[in-house]
């Protein structure tokens, strides 16, 4: 098969097409064709030797899309879609034509999705879900203000909040894409705010958010702490920039604040497609869009696919394995 293989960390120009042995599915495995899977930032992270947990050589990707080859008779033909902590760093990834996976992380696609969208979808709607659902427990009639909104992630928590019937907003430092979820899904929505705490506040009557989904942490987190309403909630998945950060404790004590970390990499195939199970009704529904695409690429234009995501693309971007 045609892939993309990992043999040393460093620049993204090693990304070179490859020719590799077909995977082999072990017992209870199933072997998946894949038509489409996205590139996130942390597959770009991975190349550059920044998540230590990968051991090479090895074939990148977390998200996929396509279509089942070879396992269980009743699974043969079906458009599946899937993601996993463990692609792309302790198991080869979907950066490839095919990727054997666990029969009981099939899961069938969204029938409204493409395979493009669905590839897309994995990883910012596991982080969303974790963050809105398992981890603040985000209710109806509640405000949730979300850090970096106009990111995948952030428009997929806007999304999953919205459905739950909260009140979102918006926040971020650039106007997001014209078609970012966040644009329908946010009912109110700040950008560049010098005082994005005093903004939050502004746009919740004084009051501060229930739940701040901060997705860019280091400079924001003092900020997103800041919006909280009393006994709040603040869920954080990354931090850009600083690693560590300094808050006035007794402030937080005394707002009986809450403080929670979201890591979807813990998280594999299994528990991810239970979790791809769960957002499936929202997709058919249409009340869930994936974030806008930007870009496919075939296989052997991963470096520059790679080289989109670490510049920033605004959209997602794809690689078509089949293309």
């Amino acid at each position: 098969m045609k892939s993309i293989q990992i043999t040393s960390f460093g620049d993204l120009e090693q990304l070179k097409l490859v020719d590799l042995p077909d995977p082999k599915p072990g017992p209870n495995e199933a072997l998946v064709q894949i038509h489409a899977a996205s590139v996130n930032p942390s597959d770009v992270k991975n190349v550059q030797g920044a998540m230590h947990q990968t051991t090479l050589p090895r074939i990148p990707g977390r998200d996929y899309a396509g279509v089942v080859v070879a396992g269980p008779s009743e699974w043969m033909e079906k458009e599946v879609w899937g993601t996993g902590g463990e692609l792309g760093f302790t198991r080869d990834g979907t950066h490839a034509e095919l990727v054997g996976v666990p029969v009981e992380s099939l899961r069938q696609k969204p029938k409204n999705l493409c395979f493009d969208q669905a590839a897309t979808v994995g990883v910012s709607y596991m982080a969303a879900w974790l963050g809105v659902v398992e981890v603040a427990e985000v209710k109806q009639g509640e405000t949730i203000a979300i850090i970096g909104a106009g990111g995948a992630v952030g428009g997929a928590a806007a999304q999953i909040a919205k459905r739950i019937g909260a009140k979102v907003v918006g926040v971020d430092r650039n106007e997001p894409h014209p078609e970012a979820p966040i644009r329908m899904a946010a009912e109110s929505l700040i950008v560049g705010a010098p005082d994005v705490a005093a903004a939050i506040r502004q746009a919740t009557g004084g009051r501060g958010a229930d739940v701040v989904f901060d997705m860019v942490g280091g400079a924001m987190f003092r900020a997103s702490l800041a919006s909280l309403a009393f006994r709040g909630r603040q869920v954080a998945i990354a931090s850009v920039g600083a690693r560590e950060v300094a808050f006035d404790l007794i402030d937080f004590y005394h707002n009986e604040s809450r403080l929670f970390g979201v890591d979807t990499l813990k998280r594999g195939l299994v528990e991810s497609a239970k979790i791809l199970e769960a957002l499936t009704a929202g997709f058919e529904e249409g009340a869930y869009l994936p974030a806008p695409i930007e870009q496919a690429f075939s296989l052997s234009e991963a470096a520059e696919a790679y080289k989109c995501v670490a510049d920033g693309a605004r959209g997602r971007i794809v690689l078509r394995p089949q293309g």
